[in-house]
C-alpha cells in the first residue's frame, strides 16, 4: 500500500518524520510521501529538511519515502510561482490543498492548481465537471481521502473522475497515529465512494506509478 499525503510535526502533524515512516511501515505500507503544509512563509524551511530525511532513509531500505509539500490556503494567483519554487527546493511531489467543503479555501484554488499542473489536488470538494476534465488534460491526480470532513465529498469526486477517466489516488491526510488506516481496510473508503474493487486497484496502480516517477526524479 502507498499513501501520498501525510503530515509530520514540521507542520501540524504529531510525529517526527522517522516515526511517521515507521508507523506506516508497521501498518503494511511500502511507500509514503511526507507533504507538510506550506506557504510563502515556510516552504524554504520544510522542503529541504524533508528532502534530506528522505535521502537518508531511502538509503537504508525498507519503506520508501517521497519528499513533498502540501501548498495550503495559497491565493490562487500565487499558486504557479509556489509550485515552481517547491520543485526547485526539492519537492518531488506537489500536493495542493483543494477546495474542501469544511475549510474556507479561496474560490478558484482548484482551477489554479490544475492549471499549474500540481501532482495531486487533495480533497477537491465540490469540484466542477469542467475542472475534472481539465485535471485529466493536465495529468493532475484527484484525491479520495479517509480524513474526517474532507471525505464528505468523496462520492462526488469519484463519480465525475470515473465519468471522465481522470486519475484518482487514495490518501489518508494523516496528522496523527490514529489516522493511519490498516491496509486491509482501505477498500472500505473506495466502496463508500461508490466505487469497485477494480477502481481500487487502479488507484493503487496510479500511486505506484507516481512513486516510481518521484524516486526517479531524485536520481
Amino acid at each position: 500500500m502507498i499513501d501520498l499525503h501525510t503530515h509530520s510535526l514540521l507542520s501540524d502533524g504529531e510525529l517526527i518524520p522517522a516515526e511517521l515512516a515507521r508507523r506506516f511501515e508497521a501498518a503494511g505500507y511500502r511507500a509514503l510521501a511526507i507533504t507538510d503544509h506550506g506557504d510563502q512563509s515556510n516552504i524554504d524551511l520544510i522542503i529541504p529538511r524533508i528532502a534530506a530525511f528522505c535521502e537518508e532513509i531511502n538509503r537504508q531500505g525498507g519503506i520508501r519515502v517521497i519528499p513533498g509539500i502540501e501548498l495550503t490556503h495559497i491565493p490562487p494567483e500565487s499558486i504557479p510561482l509556489l509550485v515552481s519554487k517547491s520543485r526547485e527546493l526539492g519537492a518531488t511531489l506537489v500536493v495542493m490543498h483543494g477546495e474542501t467543503i469544511v475549510e474556507p479555501v479561496a474560490p478558484g484554488t482548484n482551477r489554479a492548481a490544475i492549471e499549474a499542473s500540481v501532482d495531486i489536488l487533495a480533497h477537491p470538494g465540490l469540484i466542477t465537471e469542467e475542472e475534472v476534465v481539465l485535471a485529466k488534460e493536465h495529468s493532475v491526480y484527484l484525491e479520495l481521502t479517509s480524513r474526517k470532513g474532507h471525505s464528505l465529498t468523496n462520492g462526488h469526486v469519484a463519480r465525475l473522475a470515473k465519468k471522465h477517466k481522470t486519475p484518482l489516488v487514495l490518501n489518508s491526510d494523516t496528522h496523527a497515529p490514529g489516522d493511519i488506516w490498516p491496509a486491509a481496510r482501505l477498500g472500505e473508503i473506495v466502496a463508500g465512494a461508490g466505487m469497485t474493487e477494480d477502481d481500487f486497484q487502479t488507484m493503487m496502480n496510479n500511486a505506484e506509478y507516481m512513486v516510481k516517477r518521484c524516486l526517479t526524479s531524485r536520481k
